[in-house]
């Protein structure tokens, strides 16, 4: 057997995804790669399954996940790989112990934050530890392009420049532009020097079981009465703030309606926020209220919507974070909550990473003055005390600049284990070139932050499909014909009610879940309608579920299925693990979105306009692969049934029939009620 194959059981898979296979054997052979794939596609194995194959030698991990260091580290050690991580959680007799076991090859792949390379005992092991990698997770941070740029990141193209060309070097992310893409290769100096020309995997960003919806919300009132009514429908998930604030705000407001929620922000403590992650990735918290700081390395299958309370300032951010929904491939519902005045906080966080020149200059010269005073050349200050000292309100600006300034030989930064605070020393002479050369490269940052903000108002403005302007951003096409999830192409303004769940209902859903998962991904949901009614042709006739359900009706049982996949144990025709729970009666839902059941079915006429209009949105919630409540729901079919409009001007008076729904569906509709005149 090819040991890639054999290597791979380690991990518990026998087939790789998209992508993986071809990037891992790349790097077998020597080249170095960036490799761009999706929130959820496994990204990690490209890098973790080379290092089960590297006999005695180290992959070194650089990642911004130290929440997230122990869980990767614990599920390799199940898996009997040896594996560490260094950061501030352990103490530093411990560090040292696993520095020295470094040394010595004793680890196959050990987790490091680009914070690291700044501590000279880190350094000193790593010249002796036997690499044959360093993988960088979450690459874009490196780009000044990129939407998430961490200046610490930039430490990298000094390490590896020193390296020999055999140890390999792999960048990872799931969201890159052409652009961003070649600023990370530039940064890590990747096919310059001694080093080939990197293979460059990019295996696609389309997520079609995402829902992508905005909605123009001006006051807290107003987003919050949508997010309450996305919650009665969609019950784990993340909502994304601007600010730690905003974080607040929310966790209050929806405190006082019920709601279970926790708050994950940068200020938090590294205990806390370890805290929430868990909790939310264990299945125990249903909801996080969250900056842009949570969400990296969280592969919760089940997280049924995104919520935007905020504007984000880029495109990549954005599809980065709506990415953290559906990975299990289920229908999932992402919604931005837009309000014009958001657009204000995101052009304060672009001026404060990226201040003007005299503002770069009186920061440095607060550095230079403190050091000067200090008896041995150095001072150790907290944030809050140096942003007093430049004349700053905030020590963001601050904070962000230190990075420059010690990349750039103007200062030097350490800090010991036990110290709050890094230790900083100025250089002895002032040096102007570099001074000027930060105030360049911050200008040019301001000016791609600015663009990149003004896209991402273009996305929330555009009368176009939503999935085709994403997927043109980063570089692919979508078929001419409309998406099947976006509020552009198919506009969803109501969701189902979720309703005590009978023991009825519930056989009911473990049955059609049975059906689908015998069909083995063939046919569709009308075909498992038939097999359960015992309607469906001779090939089917031999499954165990045929005729199950044979007094449903055909738009019923299509519509438990809608139900399914909104749950999130349905992806078209594939039974996810969270359907198989159902099934097997691992979990006793209790409550479950509404679907026509028989009582339902006799308070809407069942014959003539009403039955057909029913008919009619089955059909096309199976052309569009769409739940049906996202074509018309029940209250709109009854009304078509009860006024029959006979014009466009009386569609509108329909409640529920917008704008939209009449330009896509009102000559169809007219069409079919004027059949039963």
């Amino acid at each position: 057997m090819d040991a890639l194959y054999a290597a791979l059981k380690t991990f518990g898979f026998t087939a790789f995804r998209p992508g993986q296979e071809a990037a891992i054997r790349a790097l077998l052979s020597g080249k170095d790669a960036l490799i761009v794939m999706p929130t959820g596609s496994g990204k990690s194995l490209c890098f973790q399954l080379p290092a089960v194959l590297s006999e005695s030698r180290t992959v070194l991990v650089v990642s911004p996940l130290i929440a997230l260091m122990k869980d990767q580290v614990d599920a390799l050690r199940a898996r009997h790989i040896a594996a560490t991580f260094l950061n501030s959680s352990i103490s530093a007799s411990e560090v040292a112990f696993r520095l020295n076991a470094m040394r010595t090859g004793r680890y196959r792949l050990v987790y490091v934050a680009p914070e690291r390379f700044r501590d000279p005992h880190f350094l000193d092991a790593l010249r002796d530890t036997p690499l044959c990698m360093i993988a960088i997770d979450e690459a874009h941070c490196i780009s000044t392009w990129g939407h998430d740029f961490r200046p610490d990141y930039l430490y990298l193209e000094r390490i590896i420049a020193t390296l020999p060309p055999e140890v390999r070097i792999v960048a990872v992310t799931a969201t890159a532009t052409e652009n961003v893409r070649n600023d990370i290769l530039r940064h890590l100096g990747l096919g310059t020097r001694d080093r080939p020309a990197p293979e460059v995997f990019v295996t696609g960003f389309a997520r079609p079981n995402l829902s992508l919806n905005v909605t123009r919300a001006v006051s807290h009132a107003e987003k919050l009465e949508r997010v309450l009514r996305i919650l009665e429908t969609f019950r784990t998930g993340i909502i994304y703030c601007a600010t730690r604030r905003a974080v607040e705000k929310v966790q209050e407001l929806l405190k006082q309606h019920g709601y279970r929620i926790a708050t994950y922000h940068g200020a938090m403590t590294d205990e806390a926020r370890t805290r929430v992650q868990n909790a939310f990735m264990h299945g125990s918290l249903p909801i996080v209220a969250a900056t842009n700081a949570f969400g990296m390395g969280v592969d919760r299958p089940d997280i049924r919507f995104v919520i935007h309370w905020d504007v984000p300032g880029s495109l990549e951010a954005y599809y980065q974070e709506v990415g953290r929904a559906g990975r299990d491939g289920a229908y999932a519902w992402c919604e931005l909550l837009f309000a014009p005045a958001d657009v204000h906080t995101q052009e304060f966080f672009i001026s404060a990473a990226n201040p003007p020149e005299e503002v770069i200059c009186e920061c440095y010269a607060a550095i230079r003055n403190a050091c000067r005073q200090a008896d041995n050349g150095e001072v150790m200050f907290s944030p809050e005390e140096w942003a007093g000292r430049a004349g700053l309100s905030s020590p963001l600006v601050l904070r962000n600049l230190m990075a420059h300034f010690e990349r750039n030989g103007l200062i030097t930064r350490h800090r010991k284990n036990n110290d709050a605070y890094a230790t900083i020393r100025a250089c002895d002479t002032f040096d102007r070139t570099a001074l000027r050369t930060i105030c360049a490269a911050l200008e040019q940052k301001a000016t791609a932050n600015h663009a990149r903000l003004r896209l991402m108002l273009d996305y929330v403005s555009t009368r176009t499909c939503r999935h085709r302007f994403l997927l043109n951003y980063f570089g692919e096409s979508l078929p001419s014909e409309p998406c099947t999830h976006c509020d552009r192409c198919h506009p969803c303004a109501d969701f189902p009610a979720r309703l005590p769940l009978s023991e009825e209902r519930r056989t009911d859903l473990r049955k059609i879940l049975s059906c689908i998962a015998r069909m083995q991904g063939q046919g569709d949901h009308a075909l498992a309608a038939d097999i359960l009614r015992g309607t469906a042709p001779a090939p089917w006739q031999t499954l165990s579920t045929f005729g199950l359900l044979p007094t449903h009706s055909r738009a019923t049982l299509l519509a438990h299925c809608e139900a399914l996949e909104m749950e999130g144990c349905l992806s078209g025709m594939t039974v996810t693990a969270q359907g198989y729970d159902l099934v097997k009666e691992r979990t006793r839902p209790q409550r479950f979105m509404r679907f026509p059941d028989r009582d339902t079915a006799r308070a809407i006429p069942t014959q003539g306009l009403a039955a057909a209009l029913r008919t009619w949105v089955a059909e096309q919630a199976t052309r569009y692969a769409l739940p049906a409540i996202c074509i018309l729901n029940s209250k709109i079919i009854a009304d078509l049934a009860r006024k029959r409009p006979t014009t466009e001007d009386e569609l509108r008076l329909i409640p529920g029939m917008g704008e939209r729904r009449i330009a896509k569906y009102g000559e169809a509709l007219l069409a079919l009620i004027r059949t039963y005149e």
